[in-house]
């Protein structure tokens, strides 16, 4: 030994200061041999040179070639010229059993990228991600790159970087009506981590329940169970959340898509809206706003937020994942101020908050412009997409009542009463295309219906999918 015994390397976790005093070759090779045969080293995995090895070891650097040679003879390594040893391609190794991953998110009910069989792929809240503005993202993050300090890179402020939440205040008060500064605002992990904060903040205070809009959407219900809060069901009538059946549940707490209610489309109505913050200002109470695809319009007037008539009523939940893409995992939540110290502190809890560069670099994308010239290109190519959608369905299933079609990236097709739309999706499923049946989204009783986003295929793949769908009915 040429260091203190006890001397140690991170590859393998091998320390000398363990092998017999006289058996160092060895001991050094049957470490090797043992982490190949366990799979820690695998096929083709290149070792440490020998003079790097031998001094992290503190030992002879002829004791590391003789234990590498020994891997060579023996055919679980090979030597090669400019690339050292490396660990052989047939090298036995013990085979342990396979990780089913799709059949673990299967049993979670947890979404797959692209289920077996599937090549059109409808579920709704699936966005265009051949879309994503790619030199736009580049040129930001450039520019940030070019001006970020040592302090931008740090833990920060876990509510969101304020160079981000500046630009979100400016950007959400021009487009959505939004009222709030920087400090109201969080930046999370999507409107999904959003959820999550407040259902810990909200269980914190005894609210164990939540009324919800029925149908509307299964993934918040699940979230929300997920964080034992219980979701109640309100019915949603053609003017949007029933609010003489929201104010019958004596809850407190009301999560609705007001701008674009999910899946029927509809736009909850001027006199629900003034019933709706009526319910919530009398008692303190809270509305949680999901306006989850409110950039995506093509054929009536944009709906402003609620939260810009009721701040201290409403928390505020937005995201890129429907604009840029949900990889992204960028959103915000924008509460009332009693409930903030508690949402601040849940948020630091869980990550110490949200990615440094992808906030500034979406604050550059905001104050520069180039994010509302993004939503212009992609509101353009899925008014194109829905059409199309429109025109296959007119063909392929002419009786057919269509909603929802105004805005958003999905579309709501009615079913006759009688009609069992599970049944029905999974014909269409066999078919090679994904739908979502209405029931899915319920959890009272109504008519059935399939939800069909058209937002990740071009014009000619949803002709395709309406044609496919007509065949199965």
């Amino acid at each position: 030994m040429t260091q203190a015994a006890g001397s140690g390397s991170d590859f393998l976790q091998l320390r000398a200061g363990e092998a017999p005093a006289k058996g160092l070759t060895g001991w050094l090779t049957d470490g090797l041999r043992g982490a190949i045969a366990a799979g820690r080293l695998a096929p083709g995995t290149r070792l440490p040179a020998t003079r790097q090895l031998a001094a992290e070891l503190g030992i002879s650097r002829g004791v590391v070639v003789q234990a590498y040679q020994r891997l060579v003879d023996e055919g679980l390594a090979g030597a090669r010229t400019g690339s050292g040893t490396v660990v052989a391609r047939d090298a036995a190794v013990t085979p342990r059993p396979p990780v089913d991953r799709r059949r673990t998110l299967h049993e979670l009910r947890l979404p797959l990228s692209t289920p077996d069989g599937i090549d059109l792929n409808l579920s709704p809240g699936v966005p265009d991600l051949a879309a994503f503005p790619r030199a736009a993202w580049l040129r930001a993050e450039r520019a940030v790159l070019d001006r970020v300090t040592a302090a931008d890179l740090g833990y920060g402020d876990p509510g969101g970087s304020p160079r981000l939440r500046t630009a979100l205040a400016a950007w959400l008060g021009r487009t959505r009506g939004v009222l709030a500064e920087a400090d109201d605002i969080l930046v999370c992990g999507g409107v999904a981590q959003g959820l999550a904060l407040l259902a810990q903040v909200a269980t914190a205070r005894g609210e164990a329940a939540w009324a919800v809009e029925d149908p509307g959407s299964r993934g918040a219900r699940d979230q929300m169970s997920h964080w034992t809060v219980r979701p109640e069901p309100v019915p949603v009538d053609e003017h949007g959340l029933c609010v003489d059946a929201l104010i019958g549940t004596g809850l407190r707490t009301a999560l609705l898509t007001p701008a674009h209610q999910f899946p029927t489309g509809v736009v909850l109505a001027p006199h629900r809206r003034r019933e709706l913050l009526a319910w919530a200002a009398a008692d303190d109470r809270l509305v949680i706003e999901d306006d989850y695809d409110a950039e995506h319009r093509y054929d009536r007037a944009p709906v402003a937020a609620l939260q810009g008539t009721a701040p201290e009523s409403v928390a505020y939940l937005g995201s890129v994942s429907k604009s840029l893409a949900p990889g992204m995992r960028l959103g915000w939540l924008i509460a009332p101020r009693r409930w903030q110290a508690g949402l601040l502190a849940a948020k630091h809890a869980s990550d110490l908050g949200s990615s440094a560069l992808p906030q500034l670099v979406l604050a550059e994308l905001l104050a520069g412009g180039d994010y509302e010239r993004h939503l212009r290109t992609v509101r353009t190519r899925q008014r194109a997409r829905r059409d199309a959608l429109l025109a296959g369905l007119r063909t392929h299933l002419p009786g057919a009542r269509v909603r929802g079609v105004a805005a958003g990236l999905h579309l709501l097709v009615e079913l006759p009463d009688g009609v069992d739309d599970v049944a029905l999706a999974e014909r269409i499923r066999r078919t090679g295309v994904l739908v979502h049946p209405l029931s899915w989204h319920r959890q009272l009783s109504g008519p059935p219906g399939l939800v069909l986003g058209y937002a990740a295929h071009p014009p000619d793949r949803l002709a395709e999918a309406a044609a496919r769908i007509g065949q199965a009915l």
